[in-house]
């Protein structure tokens, strides 16, 4: 008899598990509290473009869908840092070809939920889970149109419904799962730059763009119809924070004094401004990520984290695999897969986050540093000589398949000894030199 599968949750995790368990040959519904995305229109506002990277696409080509994802995916080969001058300086992600992906979340989601749809899963929308028996994998829903509920049981129940999700609160309030939910001070709002006439990019559409301004920063990455799809991320609180920035004058003021040449190519600004959201970022811990053999979580439910790295949704997405691989090695055995499910992948959650926000202090103080670029030059060249001693962790994160909590462990003993590197006398004239390339072999 077929597995039946119950997902809360239709957007991009959601899908591709849905995908991943009706390649299984499991029965497959997904229940989403929101309206059909394929019937409203989709407005900018509150969103942060995707990056996807080595481990999303892995995760994507398993079920056969990473060709039509890469359709709507725009290649970023680099870093382009933009100073207060307008000066341009750039930075590779990796080797030469080597690029991360821009992608769209609304499109790339409509798309998932399409390919799951056209696979076999059936989709209920408007739908709010407001119960469940988390033993058994039951769940109650509510329609917001006609206030029905309706009582769905299944083999298994996965929670894959974001950041505040309802299956984890159900999992902490009935069994008691550990849970921290923490806010950092740092808020977030979208902003957009559009196409120039004729449809053609303002910016260079293979990079992320980033204007790095201590405390705060824009990011910019490319969209298929010219525009770029932009973030500023700024404290809560004090000067220079979204707190303090009200009026017309007081945007355009602090706009045109740090970051002229992006309001030079953003002419409607301030009605963005007011038009767009506040929003704000937050991690989320909790453990165990299952209930015996009744339901489990998976995406941000279990490990959300803040955007800096560009990791959130290839992290959810290596959790689909994952599961995958595990329901093959138990031979569908649901306790014994979840219980090493919650044990493998916890660490890579808190992996994940750590290395986020390791990477937000790196992205908004260091990326306009020159010591901080000249350090990712000695790594570069370190690693392609001895490419069996080092991998950047940039590279280990985005373009393998390494563990993030192994990649955050390597990264953090590779940060202390560039220290001990960059702290060498005259190290801007000799750092090409053999004596360099030797004296970090022997720090290896």
């Amino acid at each position: 008899m077929k597995k039946e599968i119950t997902i809360v949750g239709a957007g991009l995790v959601g899908s591709l598990c849905a995908l991943y368990m009706l390649k299984r040959g499991y029965k497959v519904s997904i229940f989403e509290r929101r309206k059909d995305l394929r019937s409203e229109i989709i407005t900018a506002g509150k969103s942060i473009n995707l990056a996807l990277s080595k481990r999303g696409w892995t995760a994507l080509e398993k079920v056969g869908v990473d060709k039509e994802v890469l359709k709507i995916a725009i290649p970023m080969y680099k870093r382009v840092m933009h100073d207060k001058q307008g000066n341009l300086s750039e930075q590779l992600y990796g080797n030469q070809g080597q690029a991360i992906y821009s992608v769209s979340r609304a499109g790339l989601n409509l798309l998932m939920m399409e390919m799951a749809e056209k696979k076999g899963a059936s989709l209920y929308f408007n739908e709010r889970c407001i119960d469940a028996d988390l033993a058994n994998g039951e769940a109650v829903f509510e329609n917001a149109n006609t206030q029905k509920t309706q009582r769905v049981p299944s083999d298994l129940l996965i929670g894959a419904d974001g950041t505040f999700s309802v299956i984890r609160k159900e999992m902490v309030d009935k069994y008691n799962h550990e849970y921290n939910y923490n806010q950092i001070e740092h808020d977030y709002k979208e902003l957009m730059i559009p196409s120039g006439e004729g449809g053609e990019y303002l910016l260079d559409k293979n990079a992320l763009h980033i204007w790095p301004r201590g405390e705060f920063m824009v990011i910019a990455l490319a969209n298929l119809d010219g525009s770029f799809t932009c973030t500023l991320f700024a404290p809560k609180k004090g000067k220079n924070s979204f707190e303090v920035l009200n009026t017309k004058e007081e945007v355009e003021h602090y706009f045109t004094s740090i970051f002229p040449d992006f309001i030079a190519i953003v002419p409607n600004l301030y009605q963005q401004w007011n038009a767009n959201p506040t929003s704000g970022l937050g991690i989320v811990r909790t453990y165990p990520w299952h209930v015996k053999d009744g339901s489990l979580l998976i995406g941000d439910a279990a490990h959300a984290t803040v955007p800096f790295y560009g990791q959130g949704m290839n992290a959810g997405f290596e959790d689909c695999r994952i599961l995958d691989e595990l329901l093959d090695k138990h031979e569908d055995n649901l306790e014994t897969c979840l219980e090493e499910y919650s044990k493998s992948r916890k660490p890579n959650g808190d992996g994940v986050q750590d290395l986020s926000m390791h990477n937000f202090v790196e992205m908004r103080d260091k990326t306009a540093d020159p010591k901080f670029l000249l350090q990712k030059e000695i790594e570069k060249k370190f690693a392609n000589l001895f490419p069996d001693k080092w991998v950047p962790l940039y590279s280990m994160v985005s373009f393998t398949n390494t563990p993030y909590s192994e990649a955050w462990k390597v990264g953090m003993k590779q940060e202390k000894l560039m220290q001990s590197i960059m702290s060498t006398p005259n190290i801007e004239q000799i750092w090409e030199s053999d004596e360099i390339m030797e004296r970090m072999c022997s720090l290896v």
